[in-house]
């Protein structure tokens, strides 16, 4: 029997254990977990054990549960669910099937809407300019999700390619998710019967430099060049579909699997080159049209298909036949990774269709090609596109050729967080835009910085002369925002790769939408601008550009219950409130929780993707908390055979002493430095009155300084061996080691350093904001309402009293909240709705927090008003 290498043959686990299943004449019940249970029916009693295209491995530990079954029904009864299905005969619909959730007291039956559902992500946002409409996704704040498995492929034992299921007069397959709000275990949940998220190898968490543009070999190592030149480091150099023969008389040139000698006279010499520099490289294959006569490899690739290379016929692109899934990887590929190609850039953009009913060829290709990189312990790596639940096997994703625009910028944060909501945590943006729009340096810069607080940080755009997405093709200003930011994205790596291990070991995606963690909250569902980074990070990255007369970008976010502070500025936040944030150009809102611990690389002019010799670690005080560091080789197969080693960093807190703790490395020492040195940032405390510093309990002499304006203290231990414990204790003769400075008057004097008027009037605003009486404060702006615009006195009254409107996006919804952090009786809000027979009016004290859905009014005309101490009116109004 004719059948795949081995190497493309996954390891499946598909059968569940018998203690699992409740099956009668027509239907099969299998309980996964507590949670989740597989509902199959059939007429002809014939059930599918064979691995779906979704789901590998239903052989799971059986949860408790108990059956009663009678003449005329059967419940099933978890912890959490209770399954009550009347035992008719006929297949699964809403007069036979129940399953209650118990957390919620939500009932579902088949053919229920799941009107809540928090969505999941689509397949490319090729042309697409801003928001569009996402597929559903596991989540829902209904409580419940159904994956309907019915009519996906499974694989032949045999050939370990993909078939048709038998075809019974009637049958259903479906995946009833029942996971209440619980959004995090039902994520880890479907990661144990769909497959892990890979380990993605280190290298790939680093700066990514892609253009589609004939680049000449020359070009492209000036380029790389350059970038070392101006410290800007890079871990991968993608070459665009140019690097083939594309001017033949066979095809359009899209697709290809020949050098263009034109352009790249010695590929192996050049790929070898990049490599030198530390770089990976892919290649874009567009393999739609097969393979003609004007490919190298198209003699060979004919007799094989027992096709006569003389008659010159194309070789059909034929993803179903095995023989040609064989010589497409052994002719057109392997010889290319024996160059050394690393990975490919698999960009299918040709339909949806195969010989195989129900087979998408980018399914195929994204398996296929994935499990084909494992050959000869590699890491297996891909670049594609989203193909359908289960895709997050295949990582990473190219999410398309987006239009260049402030839109399209504000949709990626709410399009990449929500995308985990399939456990598809690893999209690749083209980050400062694909094509068309308007290109300019403000956007392309607040791009980058979105970017390097994303999963994969890829400069890239279309074949046009005036995109440039070179850091240094921005003037001054610019160009030294963007290249801090790629440098702090190396920096990054160490937290990024121990991510990625969570992320693969416990289906905890890197980006996480705030309901995740906040389900019972209200304000998560809204601030669709923001997401948690990893364990410890929390980023709100400006998406609007900079006011007029302000001349700063406004952006609103909401932070939990607890204590944060800022990462970057140490600024202290009390949580479970709204804020504004009025940044320059060069600010990224980005904040951590107290007690949290960020391991860092140094900013290094290039490189950065190895185990560093030298961590900075920032501690932010205020709560105890660990954090485990988990560090390989960064790229082979050997992570799954226990070659890798962990770092425990802990601090305990209590008012008046923090401690910090270094564990000694655990697992395999070798993969990390002899001799590490740390220096630690301890965020968010006052100047303490001793600081000790043990190793392996004896004590060091060793200096700390304290950064005031931070609110930071800074140790340096140097050469610490991997068996050494580190401890170090802060002390203070105070009532608090925790500093919480209120810095309103310093915000509100960069406000006024960075709003365009008159610098008389700043001086007389600023004798306002110095005096004690807050209240008075404001209202004496009013003798300014000639000088201030709305814009500025609406910051100005933000900062004061954390009281504001906004507008937000989930999916295509456009609501408005308003909030009012310390309930402040002096701000009101004015909402009317109103058609000629239904009109209705609220109005009142501006709420701690309040959502306006205008669509529930979309039949309306209807306004909103809010008076901000009489100083102004913002107005909303359709």
């Amino acid at each position: 029997m004719e059948k795949l290498p081995e190497h493309l043959h996954p390891s499946f686990d598909p059968v569940a254990k018998d203690e699992a299943v409740i099956e009668g004449d027509n239907y099969r019940f299998t309980v996964l977990t507590e949670q989740l249970i597989r509902l199959e029916y059939s007429t002809e009693g014939r059930f599918e054990d064979r691995p779906s295209q979704t789901f590998w491995y239903r052989n799971q530990k059986v949860p408790d549960f108990e059956v009663e079954k009678t003449d005329k029904n059967i419940i099933i009864e978890t912890e959490k669910l209770i399954l009550d299905y009347q035992l008719t005969g006929e297949s699964f619909n809403q007069d036979n099937l129940t399953i209650e959730v118990k957390d919620l007291e939500e009932i579902w039956y088949p053919s229920k809407e799941n009107n809540e559902n928090l969505k999941g992500t689509i397949r490319t946002l090729d042309t697409i300019d801003g928001w569009t409409e996402l597929d559903k996704g596991l989540l829902s704040r209904d409580g419940w999700a159904v994956i309907d498995d019915t009519s996906n492929l499974v694989f032949n034992e045999g050939t370990g390619w993909l078939e048709e299921r038998a075809k019974p007069q009637e049958k259903q397959d479906l995946y009833f998710f029942g996971y209440g709000h619980n959004y995090v275990q039902c994520i880890k949940d479907f990661n144990d019967v769909a497959g892990r998220v890979p380990l993605l190898p280190r290298w790939s968490l680093g700066n990514w430099w892609s253009r589609y543009w004939s680049y000449t070999q020359q070009e492209l190592k000036n380029l790389v060049k350059e970038f070392k030149r101006r410290e800007i480091p890079l871990s991968v150099c993608i070459i665009d579909m140019d690097w083939h023969i594309v001017d033949n008389p066979y095809t359009d040139g899209w697709t290809g699997y020949t050098w263009d000698q034109d352009l790249f006279p010695n590929p192996e010499g050049f790929i070898n080159w990049l490599h030198e520099q530390q770089l990976k490289t892919a290649l874009n294959l567009h393999p739609a049209d097969g393979v003609h006569p004007h490919e190298e490899k198209y003699q060979e690739f004919a007799q094989q298909m027992g096709i006569d290379p003389a008659s010159e016929t194309p070789i059909e692109f034929e993803i179903t036949d095995l023989n040609f899934i064989k010589n497409y990887f052994d002719l057109l590929h392997h010889p290319l990774e024996e160059d050394g190609i690393d990975f490919w850039w698999i960009d299918w953009q040709q339909g949806q269709e195969t010989k195989i009913p129900g087979l998408d060829p980018l399914w195929a290709l994204n398996h296929l090609h994935f499990y084909d990189r494992s050959r000869n312990n590699k890491r297996p790596f891909i670049f594609s596109r989203w193909s359908g639940l289960g895709s997050h096997r295949y990582p990473i994703g190219f999410s398309g050729d987006t239009i260049i625009s402030w839109d399209s910028l504000q949709f990626q944060p709410y399009f990449t967080a929500t995308a985990s909501n399939v456990s598809y945590s690893w999209w690749s943006h083209d980050i400062g835009g694909h094509c068309e729009g308007q290109d300019e340096a403000e956007l392309y810069t607040r791009w980058v910085q979105f970017g390097v607080l994303s999963p994969i940080m890829r400069l890239h755009s279309t074949n046009e002369k005036y995109l440039d997405r070179r850091p240094w093709s921005k003037s001054q200003a610019f160009y030294s925002v963007v290249k801090d930011a790629m440098r702090f994205r190396h920096a990054l790596i160490p937290y990024l790769y121990t991510m990625a291990w969570k992320n693969h070991i416990q289906g905890e995606p890197l980006v996480q939408p705030m309901y995740y963690h906040h389900p019972e909250r209200e304000e998560a569902y809204h601030f669709s601008g923001q997401y948690y980074f990893g364990s410890q990070l929390l980023v709100a990255p400006h998406l609007n550009p900079r006011q007029e007369s302000t001349n700063l970008s406004r952006k609103v976010f909401w932070l939990p219950e607890g204590d944060w502070m800022n990462f970057f500025t140490g600024e202290y936040y009390q949580g479970d409130n709204c804020y504004v944030e009025y940044g320059e150009l060069k600010d990224i809102p980005m904040f951590a929780q107290a007690g949290s611990i960020v391991p860092l690389g140094p900013k290094l002019q290039w490189g950065g993707i190895d185990n560093p010799k030298e961590l900075d670690i920032y501690i932010f005080a205020g709560a105890d908390q660990e954090f485990e560091l988990y560090e390989d080789e960064g790229e082979g197969l050997n992570y799954q055979e226990e070659k890798f080693a962990t770092t425990k960093f802990i601090q305990n807190w209590s008012t008046d002493q923090l401690q910090f703790e270094i564990s000694s490395v655990t697992g395999d020492k070798s993969v990390v430095p002899q001799n590490r040195d740390y220096e630690l940032f301890f965020r968010g405390v006052k100047s303490p009155s001793r600081v000790d510093v043990t190793v392996d309990g004896q004590l060091q002499e060793i200096d700390f300084s304290y950064d005031e304006e931070k609110e930071t203290v800074i140790v340096y231990i140097p050469r610490v061996h991997p068996s050494n414990q580190v401890t170090v204790n802060l002390f203070t003769e105070s009532s608090n080691l925790l500093s919480c400075r209120d810095r309103k008057k310093e915000k509100c004097y960069q406000l006024l350093k960075s709003f365009k008027m008159k610098t008389r009037a700043k001086t007389q605003i600023e004798k306002r904001i110095l005096a004690d009486e807050t209240r008075e404060n404001i209202d004496l702006l009013k003798d300014f309402l000639t000088v201030l615009t709305d814009e500025q006195l609406r910051a100005i009254a933000e900062v004061f009293y954390g009281i504001g409107t906004t507008k937000v996006k989930t999916d295509e919804e456009e609501k408005i909240i308003v909030w009012n952090n310390d309930k402040h009786t002096d701000f009101k809000y004015y909402f009317s709705a109103w058609n000629k027979e239904n009109p209705e009016s609220t109005s009142g004290i501006i709420p701690n927090f309040k959502v306006f859905a205008p669509q529930e009014w979309s039949y309306y005309n209807w306004q909103l008003e809010i008076d901000y101490c009489g100083l102004f009116d913002e107005i909303y109004n359709e």
